[in-house]
């Protein structure tokens, strides 16, 4: 596929993306686009996320202005490991099709030298957007900075200007200088006054250190910090927003959902906040509960969310890592993928969050495949053919039969990860397993199984969720974690659903409409691109019935790389 476009000196070039009606535009004299092939890579994904090559990490400040969606994440300009932190750019029109444009900040100045960190975009009053960030100074301490457009006349927001004020807030009155990271979107309160929030830890427990300003140059720590937690450590970066709730009602506040990311992993949870005193009272704290309340079981860290006023819903992205090795990722010369997008509500219960990927998704579906009211008998497994296996999005549905006989809990409080561990999909029950086998080959040698189990505890219907990567690979250095979690529905009365968004090395799973997330890297060795198949199942003893299932090839997303210095965009398979 190859794009051109020329103009006169003084024109604005516009590429027009023909077929997915994304339109980018670049205050050059004259641009081209040449059309260049990357090696055939099986791992490299076809609408995730993802930069021409090298190292990739946290996403920071995703924005939505004027029109157009700003993504900036942690880069390694120089090789495929992590190092030399800068804050990349792209943009995209649709959160699907994407521009990579220079890097926003590099690590060159006295206040960030070691690292341009993590941190987080503001809408400052009169529309000018601002960038918080973590930077790394000369003697390795973290700082936070300030960093501002160069020309808000430019649509695209290219360079940046950090504020002559850098640093901006610094780690005094006994904050470790080495565990005080990435400031949040910064919000308004009554008086006017703008917080923020950074992570940190004290005497080794998690806290979110609170800032106030008038002009949000010079900050002032409050007394007190907007949450803290003595059952866990240093908190990575959160993040502070509020969810609506639904109701008859006018005027219901909002919940307001804390995230931190600790122990690998995306830990939230959910309560009330009072903007005139700051103060934040959570339902059930961090690590309390059986729960533990996570945007994700599986691989996901770093998450960040952002309004989307133009579609007035709030979206939230996370890095999902490599589970192969540094030697695979010097080969494959990138390493790290972005989270497809998701919008993040507030679930049935008005306990826990629900996750869905953004409906902008079905501009990327081709071939679609239906299977209605479809009997899987015990030890039965069902090809779904007429689709790309490799490359896909499913939606299933699942009928239980009545509960006659049901596999009792041994106890209430159990590790649902431990017990995916030890009910694995080839392990038979009686309401399950049941559910998707993906990027599986022809004899199923190689398979990544996501599927349910349902139990009983006492009076209560238990559903486990599991994405078993035990057999995902013929390859013995590669990671092949079980992941498991409960999901929070009542398979008595209603459908058992589960979507999965299949791309080739990453598989992220929503079950129960999304209040139970799961997400997987896996490398198969067998199953890979046209030799990549997809099964529905059921190894439980008694049938179930799919009652829908949906089932989509999915074309690939449009990847531009543009360059200052050459003055054009540049298109590439990714």
């Amino acid at each position: 596929m190859k794009k051109t476009c020329t103009t006169s000196v003084l024109g604005l070039c516009y590429f027009v993306l023909i077929g997915n009606g994304v339109e980018f535009g670049a205050s050059t004299p004259t641009a081209t686009s040449d059309h260049s092939v990357l090696e055939e890579q099986p791992y490299r994904t076809a609408y995730h996320f993802q930069p021409p090559k090298n190292w990739m990490n946290d996403p920071n400040g995703p924005m939505y202005y004027n029109g157009i969606y700003h993504l900036f994440y942690q880069h390694n300009p120089y090789g495929p490991l992590w190092g030399n932190m800068t804050w990349a750019h792209s943009i995209s029109y649709d959160l699907i099709n994407w521009v990579h444009l220079d890097h926003a900040l590099n690590p060159i100045d006295p206040f960030d030298i070691n690292g341009c960190w993590s941190g987080s975009t503001t809408i400052l009053p009169g529309g000018k957007p601002a960038i918080l960030y973590t930077g790394k100074d000369t003697e390795n301490h973290e700082v936070q900075n300030l960093a501002v457009p160069k020309n808000l006349s430019d649509p695209l927001l290219i360079e940046w200007v950090k504020s002559a004020h850098n640093p901006i807030m610094t780690p005094v009155n006994g904050i470790d200088p080495f565990f005080y990271r990435d400031p949040t979107t910064a919000w308004q309160g009554p008086n006017k006054r703008w917080r923020v929030i950074v992570g940190s830890q004290t005497d080794g427990h998690g806290t979110a250190i609170l800032y106030t300003s008038e002009d949000f140059v010079n900050w002032t720590r409050s007394e007190s910090p907007l949450h803290s937690s003595n059952r866990t450590g240093m908190w990575e970066c959160p993040d502070f927003y509020p969810v609506s709730v639904e109701g008859n009602g006018r005027g219901i506040e909002p919940k307001y959902v804390l995230k931190a990311s600790f122990n690998h992993q995306d830990h939230y949870v959910i309560g009330h906040y009072d903007p005139k005193t700051d103060i934040y009272v959570v339902n059930t704290d961090f690590m309390d509960s059986a729960l533990q309340l996570r945007y994700d079981y599986g691989k996901f860290y770093a998450s960040k969310t952002f309004l989307d006023s133009g579609k007035k819903r709030r979206v939230l992205w996370a890095w999902i890592e490599e589970t192969d090795s540094e030697s695979d990722d010097i080969e494959k010369g990138w390493s790290g993928l972005q989270s497809f997008p998701r919008t993040v509500s507030i679930g049935k219960s008005g306990e826990q969050l629900a996750q869905w990927p953004i409906k902008e998704i079905e501009k990327l579906r081709l071939e679609e495949v239906n299977i209605h009211d479809k009997e899987l008998e015990g030890g039965s497994v069902l090809e779904v053919v007429g689709i790309t296996g490799s490359q896909a999005d499913v939606e299933v549905s699942f009928v239980l039969p009545k509960f006659e006989e049901t596999e009792m809990m041994e106890q209430n409080l159990v590790d649902p990860q431990l017990l995916c561990s030890q009910n694995q999909a080839s392990v038979e029950g009686l309401l399950g397993p049941f559910g998707l086998l993906v990027l599986a080959s022809k004899d199923l040698t190689e398979q990544t199984a996501i599927f349910f189990r349902i139990f009983r505890s006492h009076s209560k219907y238990v559903v486990l969720m599991c994405s078993d990567q035990s057999r995902s690979s013929l390859r013995d250095e590669v990671e092949k974690t079980t992941y498991g979690a409960f999901v929070d529905i009542d398979p008595s009365s209603e459908t058992v659903s589960l979507r999965s968004l299949i791309d080739h090395s990453i598989v992220e799973s929503f079950g129960g409409e999304g209040v139970t997330c799961i997400t997987a890297r896996v490398y198969p060795k067998l199953a890979t691109d046209k030799e990549a198949h997809l099964y529905a199942f059921n190894n439980g003893t008694q049938s179930v019935k799919i009652s829908k299932l949906s089932a989509w090839s999915m074309k690939e997303a449009q990847f531009f790389q543009y360059r200052k210095e050459e003055g054009h965009f540049s298109n590439y398979d990714g």
